[in-house]
Formats: structure tokens, C-alpha cells, sequence
């Protein structure tokens, strides 16, 4: 074999292993995508930030005005945070994977009452059971969204 073709080889073979690694590295997590909440009135949209940790914002209201104008988070317990608008309102923050199913040590956000929790999400195929608690996790409730996309 001739210096060319070894060369021509082995640089293909190169090429061929960043590639590899490059669609490796972008490969979503089951859990990214856009989930509607459980009264189906809004989408949250989950993508992994750079940290590697899982937050959702809101990308889709049902019903996104309110006397015409966009909707608020006037509930929120931070006065300076009430004239934020709801779409685009982060609302799941800082979840890490534990296991092929579970993420844990996150927050979820709640525009109806402007509460947070601590939270744990459990993917169960098309749907996800989301607990948000104070202090342990007995004590709270799970609302389970489902997949949108």
C-alpha cells in the first residue's frame, strides 16, 4: 500500500471518530423535548444545560393574555419578579440524572401560588411524574406531564 492511501486511511479514520464523538455528545436525554403540564394548558420545554443539569421553561400557553396583554407572574412572592412574563418563565431548574429514569435535587416553580419546591422527576415512557415537596418527599404532590413532541 502505498504512503497516500495509508495517509488517506488513517485520516478517515480520524475524521470518522470526531464525528462519532460529536453526535455522541449531542445526544438527547430521554427527558429533553416539550411536556405538557397535567390540565394540558401549558408546554414546558427540558433541555440539558451546559453544567449537565436539566431545567424547563415554559414555551406555550393555552391561554397567554390576560386583558390582552401577556400573562404574568403575579403570584410570585419576590415583588420584583411579578412583572415577568409567564411565557418563557422558568420553571423546572437543577436536576441531575440518577439512573436511566430518575432525576433528583431539582426545583420546581409553581406561577399559581409564586412557590418553589424541591422536586424529583420519574420518566415512565410518554409520561412524567413530577413531586415537588417541602422537606421530604412524603410531603407533597406528584402531577404527571405528558410528552408533546
Amino acid at each position: 500500500m502505498t504512503e497516500i492511501k495509508k495517509h488517506f486511511i488513517r485520516t478517515a479514520f480520524i475524521l470518522l471518530a470526531v464525528i462519532g464523538v460529536n453526535i455522541a455528545a449531542k445526544a438527547q436525554d430521554k427527558i429533553e423535548g416539550q411536556w405538557f403540564n397535567a390540565e394540558k394548558t401549558g408546554k414546558v420545554e427540558i433541555k440539558k444545560d451546559a453544567s449537565g443539569k436539566f431545567n424547563g421553561k415554559v414555551v406555550w400557553l393555552k391561554e397567554p393574555l390576560k386583558d390582552g396583554k401577556p400573562k404574568l407572574d403575579e403570584m410570585n412572592t419576590n415583588e420584583k419578579l411579578r412583572t415577568r412574563p409567564r411565557l418563557g418563565l422558568p420553571v423546572l431548574n437543577g436536576f441531575v440524572k440518577d439512573g436511566d429514569n430518575k432525576y433528583v435535587d431539582g426545583t420546581i416553580y409553581d406561577p399559581q401560588n409564586g412557590k418553589t419546591y424541591s422536586c424529583k422527576m420519574t420518566l415512565k415512557g410518554n409520561s412524567l411524574d413530577i413531586r415537588g415537596y417541602i422537606g421530604i418527599s412524603l410531603l407533597g404532590r406528584t402531577t404527571t406531564f405528558t410528552r408533546a413532541d
